[in-house]
């Protein structure tokens, strides 16, 4: 079987202030998830605003996080882009800045066919020698990639890995059906964490682990470990907080739960905005009920 990672691997948030990258809370943030047993770290997903940063900031977020983890976890470097090039010299850059993976979500926007996936994918794997995860998340790439896809993608050498947020545990139960232990299925959503893990998956890139990284850590461990009366009592207890993650676009709530808590200043990149009110109320409601604030 390809070395993949599994376990809990966190989606880090991109701290800003006044606009530019906060390198030392970036720092901060990778000890937090180091004391607290974190099993890799994603910097520059989807949770990590990828989309607004620059290219030189996107690259300086990858060196940061990877001399700040210096070897203790391991750093899986999101690379993804709609446009292949880009996405090999992100995926270069990756490589060379000592990252241990990448993640790369589908191209977005432009649509391409699952003969067009399968290409992108192969020239970035053929361009680049580092372990790659697919990244399938139709809801805000456009494109949804097929199950046959997978498979195909599967028998590449370096690509080792699926994070699935196509929402459906049908379709991630298929790929896993089809693609055996040819490429290790992780869950792109937290509240199908555990149901995933049931049927096979190994684990999570999490929204929810940026504030819970210990609980996420311990649910996922336990249901590798086969102790499935513990997995599910953690499952059930995260729950509510996992759909408090999404009363707004990712990363509004998480940040803005970062910032109720003390550990972040909150700051979003345009054209995301503050969460509202109403919203702000509901999740303070939820860290409450967890017991993350008195």
């Amino acid at each position: 079987m390809k070395k993949s990672f599994e376990g809990s691997i966190v989606a880090m948030v991109t701290p800003f202030r006044d606009g530019k990258v906060d390198e030392a809370k970036i720092r901060e943030l990778v000890e937090f998830h180091v004391k607290n047993g974190t099993d890799a770290i994603v910097p520059c997903g989807t949770t990590g605003e990828s989309p607004t940063l620059g290219h030189a900031e996107h690259k300086r977020v990858v060196e940061v996080t990877i001399a700040a983890a210096a070897g203790r976890v391991p750093v899986i470097a999101g690379t993804g882009s709609n446009s292949t090039a880009e996405a090999i010299d992100l995926t270069q850059h990756a490589k060379k800045a000592g990252a241990d993976g990448v993640l790369m979500v589908c191209p977005y926007y432009n649509k391409p066919t699952q003969a067009g996936l399968i290409a992108h994918y192969k020239a970035v794997a053929a361009a680049v020698d580092i372990p790659i995860i697919m990244y399938n998340i139709p809801g805000r790439t456009g494109v949804n990639m097929l199950t046959e896809t997978v498979a195909t993608l599967a028998d590449v050498p370096n690509i080792v890995g699926m994070k699935e947020a196509s929402g459906s545990l049908e379709q991630m139960t298929e790929v896993i059906s089809l693609c055996g232990d040819r490429i290790t299925v992780v869950s792109g959503d937290d509240t199908l964490t555990l149901p995933l893990m049931a049927v096979g998956g190994k684990g999570v890139i999490s929204v929810v682990a940026n504030i819970v990284p210990k609980e996420t850590a311990e649910m996922t461990r336990a249901a590798l470990n086969g102790d499935w009366k513990r997995a599910k009592e953690l499952h059930l207890r995260l729950f509510p907080l996992c759909k408090a993650m999404f009363y707004e676009t990712n990363p509004i709530p998480v940040k803005t739960a970062m910032q109720l808590l003390g550990r972040l200043n909150g700051e979003v990149r345009l054209p995301l905005c503050p969460m509202s009110q109403a919203n702000r109320d509901k999740l303070e409601k939820a860290l409450r009920a967890y017991g993350l604030l008195s």
